[in-house]
């Protein structure tokens, strides 16, 4: 009997997270019942949220869990998730969102842009949407994801820019974002998920996968800079406003708790605790601060516990599926597949198989990062930059074909460069 009960609860898993996925490309449908049914127009308008979605299906497991097998089995199963993840995408958006981290990285990026013989708002879009994400292979790539997002909010999309420049805009960040945090083996949820157990060092990080990395993510940026070249150079003003500068010290602070949040990155207790000094530290010195993102925040962590609740089922028929592939089938099945399931959850299965074949793990991963930019839900930065930007597009949704079809030419790239060389 529990037998069956453990099938069925597969079976209902799947079926629940084939749901959310429907869920996430439907966002208008909800929008349209909100206002054809103003009277529950507000839950209509939460169900709209692409960063509720999981959460609510996760939400709709727990529930039949309880009726079909009890308490205890229900608590058993959700106290065995890990949420790590999501509480370290809470603190580490909070603090890298902060006035003096944006005007910190502000500063440099416009000192480097300056040395580029091009526009300034040329050269700005190209070295948030290249540089930034290599920056993500050492401050992790959710924090790169929500400083990227964050320029780009308050530079460009602040501005009144063709809807395309939009989508080609957050397609080539997303799938740069992905790539971008392959040099190192700690910072890319995906590579973190095998590095240990496979041994992966920074050397063999930079050697098997930083270097195409780094090409593609400036052949992306670069592509997308000169392609709306004429429309970018007429953005330039935006981004030398000034403002009051935020003191050195209180920089410094930031930056500190900023670097050691990534430290303890795998330690919740402690990156929690660090939050909690952080936000008293900004009431405390809240002259020095724009309002702190933790609406966004806290979407995006409730965004990845649903996914880590849902995902947590599915392992019974994703492994099979990666199982039966070759090392070179696996590349493309794991880049497709992580377009419907984040793509630490298809690396850490493959960990789980013993005796693969040291191709055969390449292929596993670089499919994986390959395919991260293609929806929200591919890889993990990708909620905190899509709740960041999505209030520049209208209706305030981003459109998940848009997403799809904007993101496919740089992924694109990623393959040619992965595969070829």
């Amino acid at each position: 009997m529990a037998q069956t009960s453990d099938s069925l609860m597969q079976i209902l898993a799947a079926i629940l997270f084939a749901l959310a996925i429907l869920h996430t490309f439907s966002a208008k449908f909800f929008l349209r019942l909100a206002h054809a049914f103003p009277r529950h127009a507000g839950a209509w308008h939460l169900l709209s949220e692409v960063e509720v979605v999981f959460g609510f299906w996760a939400m709709v497991l727990i529930v039949l869990t309880l009726i079909l097998r009890g308490e205890r089995q229900a608590i058993s199963y959700f106290e065995s998730c890990n949420f790590t993840e999501p509480l370290f995408v809470l603190a580490i958006m909070t603090i890298a969102g902060t006035r003096p981290i944006l005007e910190f990285t502000g500063t440099i990026v416009r000192s480097l842009s300056r040395l580029l013989p091009i526009p300034t708002g040329l050269s700005m879009f190209f070295l948030v949407l290249s540089v930034i994400p290599l920056l993500g292979s050492f401050i992790t790539e959710p924090a790169a994801m929500t400083l990227a997002a964050m320029m780009l909010r308050e530079t460009l999309f602040a501005g009144k820019i063709s809807e395309k420049l939009k989508y080609v805009t957050i397609g080539v960040l997303f799938v740069n974002i992905s790539i971008g945090g392959t040099l190192t083996p700690f910072a890319a949820p995906p590579i973190l998920m095998v590095a240990g157990k496979w041994n992966w060092d920074f050397a063999y990080m930079i050697g098997v996968f930083g270097w195409k990395s780094v090409l593609a993510v400036f052949v992306n940026a670069a592509s997308a800079a000169f392609l709306f070249r004429a429309e970018l150079a007429q953005t330039g003003s935006k981004s030398e406003e000034k403002r009051n500068a935020v003191p050195y010290g209180v920089v410094g602070v930031h930056l500190f708790f900023l670097a050691s949040v990534v430290a303890f990155a795998h330690h919740a207790a402690i990156f929690m605790g660090l939050l909690c000094f952080f936000l008293g530290y900004a009431k405390a010195y809240k002259c020095h601060q724009s309002p702190l993102i933790l609406r966004e925040a806290f979407l995006v962590a409730f965004f990845l516990a649903g996914l880590v609740v849902l995902g947590g089922k599915q392992q019974w028929w994703l492994q099979v599926v990666l199982m039966e592939m070759g090392s070179s089938a696996v590349y493309y099945g794991t880049a497709l597949l992580t377009a419907v399931t984040d793509n630490a959850a298809l690396t850490y299965l493959g960990s789980l198989v013993e005796g693969l074949s040291e191709e055969f793990k390449i292929a596993l991963v670089s499919g994986a990062v390959t395919g991260g930019g293609l929806t929200i839900i591919a890889n993990a930065p990708n909620p905190a930059g899509a709740a960041i930007l999505k209030d520049s597009f209208p209706e305030n949704t981003i459109r998940p074909l848009g997403l799809l079809f904007a993101a496919i030419p740089p992924t694109l790239v990623v393959v040619l460069i992965f595969r070829l060389f």
